[in-house]
């Protein structure tokens, strides 16, 4: 009786997991791939860094508020260290960075540089015994070469310190998520809410710290793209990556970012007045034949 109890546990858990997983990965795919328009109106009032510290406590308040109220154990110590080195990394360094950078260059620009992310997740998966199966490096490698394409025909207009920063921001990620599944880490979603209190102390330290002010005034245009980034770029966002990064391989887990460039591009043509052009469109096609290859893809038997 025990035996099939536990059998039809693990078959329901396992259901759950063929249903949210797909799901969240959907959510990465689209809903991220429209927080770089989101964030390119809200700096039309706010400066990059308290940009993202102020959208990271409000949905940490939240998210953390909520599961207390439930009654949600509160992460270990061990747990608020671990959650505030990788919160640092992942939404400290890495959306300051992407927020910074976007004084400079345009939306669909930013996504495509921090597309890099997953050949960074690659290597530093290898280093922790991760190594890619055939398939998934073959779609890392069409994935960006797609990106590449992509760009083509499009002036980069922003500056070297730009380009760096985000250089900076996809491999702080991609170290911060990789090394993240080898600690232990607050349980489902407090592990979001201790991440984003913690990455907005960051966020605080660097926008003060280099000088920002509160805006005196928000326009109607920028407020409504901080609300967004609140709830959907952060509380649902967030809350579907670290999902996707304790249910499956990195290649896959990080896959979005190879999905965001052509989202942001499109979003950038239909509500910025932004042009694309056939190359664009070719980088786009390749873009998703690269991960199509990464989620078919198996892991190897042991």
């Amino acid at each position: 009786m025990n035996d099939a109890a536990t059998l039809g546990t693990a078959n329901a858990a396992a259901d759950h997991s063929r249903l949210l997983l797909p799901l969240s990965l959907l959510v990465l795919y689209v809903i991220w791939g429209s927080t770089y328009l989101g964030i390119r109106f809200a700096l039309e009032s706010w400066p990059p860094f308290l940009l993202v510290g102020v959208r990271l406590l409000i949905a940490g308040v939240l998210m953390f508020g909520f599961l207390y109220l439930r009654g949600v154990p509160l992460p270990t110590g061990l747990q608020w260290r671990n959650a505030a080195f990788t919160g640092v990394l992942l939404l400290g360094i890495s959306n300051g960075m992407m927020s910074f950078s976007e004084q400079y260059v345009s939306s669909g620009i930013t996504a495509v540089a921090l597309a890099s992310m997953p050949l960074f997740a690659t290597l530093f998966g290898i280093w922790y015994g991760h190594r890619p199966n055939r398939r998934e490096t073959l779609g890392l490698v069409v994935g960006f070469a797609g990106v590449i394409v992509l760009n083509l025909g499009r002036a980069l207009s922003g500056s070297h310190i730009a380009a760096l920063a985000l250089l900076l921001g996809a491999a702080a990620w991609a170290f911060g998520s990789v090394w993240s599944k080898q600690q232990d880490m607050p349980a489902g979603p407090m592990n979001t809410a201790a991440q984003m209190l913690c990455g907005s102390a960051a966020q605080f330290v660097m926008g003060f710290g280099s000088g920002e002010h509160f805006p005196a005034h928000v326009t109607l245009r920028a407020g409504m793209a901080m609300a967004y980034l609140v709830v959907f770029g952060s509380l649902i966002g967030f809350s579907a990556f670290l999902y996707a990064l304790k249910h499956a391989r990195p290649a896959l887990a990080t896959s979005y970012a190879y999905v965001n460039p052509p989202v942001a591009v499109l979003l950038g043509v239909l509500l910025a007045g932004e042009r694309i052009g056939p190359s664009s469109l070719v980088g786009m096609a390749i873009i998703l034949l690269g991960v199509a290859a990464i989620t078919m893809a198996h892991p190897r038997r042991s």
